[in-house]
């Protein structure tokens, strides 16, 4: 059983979390935390100041990162003063801070949204810890977070849960409130954190503005919102996250440099529009200094080591790939790539150079093959792996040297869970590792049950790789042990109110040593 909100260990259970790859950031100060005589000279700061919450982030062996940004006029801006302001946090072992191991200051600058990005090092492996912020007289909430277990511990558990696409218009997001209760060591969100379409009137909560974000100010208000919502605060509060992004960050559909639209936006135009949506993503995620983007750029693709259990690849599927195919012949174009030449070099080297037991990567888009035509002949979703096939096909006849390959992934608002086949040409062709595509937190909204058995149901024979495919809203657990990884597929039975209640729908299990994945 997991540990209680408290962080303490159940029985049998210790609470390990590991990242490898330090990235370079920025150093934590010595500062101490400021006594009250000096916080009384502060120049005072408005209610509200802390309204985005806290969030902690990348775990490493001795550190982690965190974060938040002061905004107490959220949706307009910010509201806070066009003045760098000094920032007070504080780490501690116990939830009281009674017993506080690092305290610092950091500067919340105003061309970075006044946000907050503090990389602490010099903590214990494998411990949890508390933290807040404190500035102009205000005092954040307090978060928790995790380091990670000494690099060679083998034998620690990890629980991890996999989310994606969280839509404000389409429904509230519901699924956290139950993932915060199965209380994980961390939470992978593989992208689609805000959606950039403009408001909709008959929207079940309506976005902000007047249109879809083109400039920064507009991006920050839209995540802003978004971090409004009260579960993914908690959840945010509760344990670190590692994120990356998809498409709907900046636009639909989007291929490096290469708008959804390019008849409706000029070149100039979109990397002015990359430039804004890459700022205000890295202002509102933690993560580390090496993520501050360079003008349309930003470095997101990165590893992270959980002991000897497990390595996770954590990929970038939109800045480095070739446009979209629009045919079944552009889709088997050898000189098409998802991930660019160094990006693949990079993660051919993690996968091929590993000593984890289990070798994750996580994937915005699906790697298997998804048939969209009944009967004879295929039909593919070209913005998916299928659209990039020859990288694909040769990145999963690598997989045969790759010790217990299991991809994690999010974008179709489904759960479809899958064989990765060595050649999916050929249905009798070698499992070569396991897919885990998790449904959307909120996109797609309750979605009508008939209409998707209608149209998938007809489908099944055309993919038999497949294990499961669903429709309900919710996530991905993850119970990594030596053995096996256990997935259950939670979901909620709305997301159109406040609260809803949560199942298990299906538990699903990978066996180490075994390709593939099986109902349980």
């Amino acid at each position: 059983m997991p540990g209680g909100p408290n962080g303490s260990a159940s029985p049998g259970r210790r609470r390990f979390l590991t990242a490898g790859a330090a990235a370079v950031g920025a150093a934590a100060s010595a500062q101490l935390w400021l006594p009250g005589s000096a916080r009384a000279t502060e120049a005072p700061l408005p209610d509200g100041v802390f309204s985005l919450g806290v969030a902690s982030g990348d775990p490493l062996p001795d550190g982690v990162v965190l974060w938040t940004r002061l905004a107490p006029e959220p949706l307009v801006g910010g509201g806070m003063p066009d003045r760098v302001v000094q920032v007070e946090w504080e780490i501690a072992q116990d939830e009281r801070f009674r017993t506080s191991v690092r305290r610092g200051t950091a500067q919340a600058r105003p061309e970075y949204g006044h946000s907050v990005h503090v990389d602490v090092r010099g903590l214990r492996p494998g411990r949890v810890y508390w933290y807040r912020f404190r500035a102009g007289g205000r005092l954040s909430r307090v978060g928790r977070t995790r380091t990670a277990p000494q690099p060679l511990s083998s034998n620690a558990p990890l629980r991890l849960a996999l989310a994606s696409c969280q839509n404000w218009q389409q429904g509230y997001f519901t699924p956290y409130a139950d993932m915060y209760a199965q209380d994980p060591d961390v939470v992978l969100f593989v992208g689609d954190y805000i959606y950039e379409s403009a408001p909709s009137a008959t929207a079940l909560r309506r976005h902000e503005g007047s249109g879809e974000p083109y400039s920064l100010a507009q991006y920050r208000n839209r995540y802003a919102q978004y971090r409004s919502d009260p579960d993914l605060q908690r959840m945010h509060a509760h344990v670190p996250w590692v994120v990356t992004f998809d498409d709907h960050e900046v636009d639909n559909d989007f291929a490096g440099e290469t708008p959804q639209d390019p008849d409706k936006q000029t070149h100039a135009a979109f990397v002015a529009r990359l430039t804004a949506a890459y700022q205000a993503y890295y202002e509102h995620m933690p993560v580390r200094a090496t993520a501050i983007p360079n003008g349309p750029h930003i470095r997101m693709y990165r590893r992270f080591q959980f002991g000897r259990l497990a390595r996770l690849n954590v990929l970038d599927t939109r800045q480095y790939r070739s446009d979209q195919a629009t045919s079944q012949a552009g889709a088997q174009d050898p000189s098409l790539t998802m991930l660019g030449a160094e990006q693949k070099r990079w993660l051919l080297d993690s996968l091929h150079g590993s000593n984890a037991r289990w070798n994750l990567v996580a994937s915005q888009i699906m790697m298997a093959e998804t048939d969209l035509l009944p009967g004879a002949g295929k039909k593919w979703y070209y913005d998916a792996w299928d659209g990039y096939q020859a990288e694909r096909n040769a990145l999963l006849a690598g997989f045969r040297r790759v010790r217990n390959p299991v991809v994690l992934t999010g974008d179709r608002h489904l759960t479809m869970i899958s064989d990765l086949r060595e050649d999916f040409a050929d249905p009798s062709s070698a499992a070569v590792g396991a897919e885990f595509v998790g449904t959307s937190v909120s996109s797609g909204g309750d979605q009508d049950q008939a209409a998707f058995h209608a149209q998938w149901d007809p489908l099944k024979a055309d993919n038999p790789h497949s294990k499961l495919i669903d429709a309900h809203r919710g996530y991905h657990l993850f119970d990594i042990r030596p053995d096996a990884v256990e997935a259950r597929v939670r979901v909620v039975d709305t997301v159109r109110k406040p609260k809803a209640t949560a199942r298990t729908l299906a538990t699903l299990r990978v066996t180490d040593g075994r390709p593939g994945v099986r109902r349980v």
